[in-house]
């Protein structure tokens, strides 16, 4: 009897998704460079809304979600639907822990106050801790920022994409096209209401185990996620003929550094902007996307940068951090910082590749082979 190994294959992917995924990674990293020269004050920060980029994120994973597994249910477990977001993702949840730990005695500054005297077996606890991507308490931050993830801040977007997979394998996946828009809509208003009061003026959070935290990081999760999964069931896609990875491009790289709106005496008018950009720009953006053709060099740029933007998401933070310290302990201005803001960018850039192809792929092809795939007589 011969037998034939099998795994359900992927779809062909949106190359102009995969492609508006990196361009937005890329921002994150710009968003983050500039960060470090501002305290955390956003009101003074260019670059100013980077984080925006995690809100977009969740949108693409509802609708590449929806795309990928709506139809497959009658053919595929539940188990198989958790085995399959476990390779995509937690391969590489790893490796930024082990990064994270690896960067982090490279980092001494006054920046983080906590990181006196941390001992090396407590940052191989934290990191064991942080490859699970278990949320650990503000008092075992061992940086100073309330981080659950302490080794690699960002981390805390794939606990939230990780909750938003349970519940769509669980329940959402099930809801009726009605049952999912009501969801989006009163997510929307739940948005909305953050936005306009958040004290900040802005709809940063979510990365810190604390009720508040917690609360805005479902918020930020909740409408981008289900609003993407109701997006790819609608399938109403905007066509674009021509350039239209390009266009996408340049909405998404206007929408992040768009600067601060309002002041202090003002907060709510920058809160409104970020709930325009979310509940309305973001849907249009991924439609365009999603409905557009791309060719030639374009499709080899979206392959690249789609590849490389979760890599790149997930590992560039520690070298933020080695920054970071380095600007706080020599005092450097933006201009000064110049040269290791690039060096930082292509730093990060060589390590998510040597990330996705000496790891990433590697591990995944392997854990495919040996958890997903089925054996059929022939």
């Amino acid at each position: 009897m011969n037998t034939q190994t099998t795994y359900l294959a992927s779809k062909p992917h949106y190359e102009i998704l995969d492609g508006l995924r990196g361009v937005a990674a890329m921002m994150v990293i710009v968003f983050h460079l500039f960060e470090a020269h501002s305290g955390g004050n956003h009101l003074i920060q260019l670059i100013n809304h980077g984080y925006l980029a995690v809100d977009f994120f969740f949108m693409l994973s509802g609708f590449v979600i929806g795309y990928a597994y709506d139809d497959r249910w009658k053919k595929m477990t539940l188990g198989t639907f958790f085995k399959r977001r476990i390779i995509r993702l937690h391969p590489m949840v790893i490796m930024g822990s082990i990064i994270g730990a690896a960067l982090f005695f490279f980092q001494s500054s006054p920046c983080y106050p906590a990181m006196h005297d941390v001992k090396v077996s407590t940052v191989l606890w934290v990191m064991l801790l942080g490859a699970t991507l278990l949320p650990l308490p503000v008092n075992m931050d061992i940086r100073g920022w309330t981080e659950m993830h302490p080794l690699n801040g960002p981390a805390w977007s794939l606990y939230y994409e990780y909750i938003a997979n349970i519940l769509y394998g669980l329940f959402i996946r099930r809801f009726s096209k009605t049952m999912l828009s009501i969801l989006v809509f009163l997510a929307a208003c739940a948005t909305l209401h953050l936005c306009l009061t958040a004290p900040s003026g802005d709809i940063v959070g979510g990365w810190s185990l604390t009720w508040e935290q917690q609360y805005v990081g479902f918020v930020r999760l909740t409408y981008p996620f289900f609003a993407g999964l109701l997006l790819s069931r609608f399938g109403k896609l905007i066509h674009i003929k021509r350039g239209a990875f390009w266009v996408c491009s340049l909405f998404i790289v206007v929408i992040l550094i768009v600067p601060r709106i309002g002041g202090a005496d003002a907060y709510w008018t920058n809160g409104l902007y970020e709930a325009f950009c979310i509940i309305c720009l973001f849907p249009l953006i991924v439609s365009m996307g999603a409905g557009g053709n791309v060719t030639g060099k374009s499709a080899r740029v979206c392959k690249f940068l789609g590849d490389l933007s979760y890599p790149i998401y997930i590992t560039h933070y520690p070298l933020i951090y080695v920054y970071t310290a380095y600007v706080c302990n020599h005092h450097l201005s933006i201009t000064d910082a110049i040269p290791y803001m690039v060096l930082t960018v292509i730093g990060a850039i060589v390590l998510a590749y040597a990330c996705l192809k000496l790891y990433d792929e590697p591990v995944r092809e392997w854990l495919k082979k040996r958890f997903l795939m089925k054996k059929k007589a022939l």
